[in-house]
């Protein structure tokens, strides 16, 4: 997903509402369905980004999806028919959830390996992470088999690798010069 400017500013813009009526934790949950939503559904997907489909058309579809949404989440829905916007609502979702975070000082750490990690390895990268970083880690695993072994950390905009393949790598360079 793609970042826009508006995306931000609206995101921006439900957070600061959100803060206010104290519910920014309800509206990110509303915000995390979303996406997820978004993310498995095709349909969904190429849905709000229809140019065929009509305003009115999307925002009933969608309020009746999210009908269990906060207000200030359908309140959302009303602004984006007004302004034709629809097609950014994931990426709008996605932006909430990142300043959702920020705002908590909170952050995902993402843990790639060969294969699933246990929850003894979980609980030992977790603490290894506490040890140079003061934010609230959630940590998602990936498994990708190319890496052989080992594994990828990446915090933001920090990445520590680990893989075996990374290593292999490193020597065929250092034999080729």
């Amino acid at each position: 997903m793609a970042t826009s400017r508006a995306a931000i500013r609206y995101a921006k813009a439900i957070l600061d509402i959100a803060q206010a009526n104290n519910t920014t934790a309800q509206v990110n949950n509303d915000m995390l369905q979303i996406v997820a939503a978004v993310k498995e559904s095709k349909e969904l997907k190429d849905f709000l980004k229809s140019p065929v489909v009509k305003g009115p058309t999307k925002f009933a579809a969608i309020s009746e999806v999210f009908a269990s949404a906060q207000g200030e989440t359908k309140e959302l829905f009303r602004l984006l028919q007004e302004n034709s916007r629809f097609e950014i609502l994931a990426t709008i979702a996605s932006q909430y959830n990142t300043l959702f975070d920020e705002l908590n000082n909170m952050e995902t750490a993402v843990v790639t390996t060969a294969f699933p990690i246990t929850k003894d390895l979980e609980e030992k990268v977790l603490a290894k992470i506490a040890s140079f970083s003061n934010k609230k880690i959630t940590l998602k695993n990936i498994v990708d088999p190319s890496i052989i072994g080992g594994f990828v950390l990446r915090i933001g905009d920090k990445q520590y690798n680990a893989s075996v393949v990374n290593s292999l790598q490193q020597l065929k360079r250092e034999f080729s010069n």
